[in-house]
């Protein structure tokens, strides 16, 4: 006993519970308050926080319309597994500038989605913003397009969640630039 809790002794020190224990009693006791600071006090900021958060949604009655109307805000509150399509991320990003890259850029997402380019659907999103998937409340801030000349392949800031696409003269070369072996840069 007095090895395992030398071994452990300063996780029992942080709980305030280490000490010498001689019998069974003293045993019971240790065990006693190192659960009592392991479930209560260690987690009592997390129940204050919990408190203060219901006390904030209760102030302007949110939490009753919540309680009353639970599925309104599912979409915006949960996770959705929903499987990601070229057209969710083509509907994500806004241009800055209308060209022919838009179309080659449709075009790629729907390979992408069907299978037939390098990379997923997903891929090209973490690439362009850092995640996998759509996060419940959206993306901020919102995702933009921007076009390159001078560089045949396209550039990602994550921060910003900027995508910039190359211009270039057609699909082919569009598509064949993203299945090289450097599939894309960031900036």
């Amino acid at each position: 006993m007095q090895e395992c809790i030398m071994r452990h002794s300063t996780v029992f020190q942080t709980a305030g519970c280490l000490r010498h224990v001689t019998s069974v009693e003293e045993k019971k006791d240790l065990v006693a308050d190192y659960v009592r600071w392991y479930i209560i006090e260690r987690n009592s900021s997390c129940l204050c926080s919990l408190c203060r958060f219901k006390d904030g949604l209760s102030a302007l009655q949110f939490l009753t319309a919540l309680q009353q109307h639970p599925s309104l805000l599912i979409p915006v509150l949960c996770h959705s597994e929903k499987r990601l399509t070229g057209i969710d991320i083509e509907r994500l990003f806004t241009p800055d500038v209308k060209s022919l890259t838009l179309a080659y850029w449709a075009d790629y997402l729907l390979d992408c989605q069907e299978g037939e380019a390098a990379v997923s659907v997903e891929e090209v999103l973490m690439f362009a913003t850092g995640l996998t998937s759509l996060p419940p409340s959206g993306l901020e801030p919102l995702p933009k397009i921007e076009f390159l000349d001078g560089s045949p392949f396209p550039m990602s800031n994550t921060c910003s969640n900027l995508l910039k696409l190359p211009i270039l003269d057609s699909y082919s070369v569009f598509k064949a630039h993203r299945s090289e072996t450097v599939l894309f840069r960031k900036l």
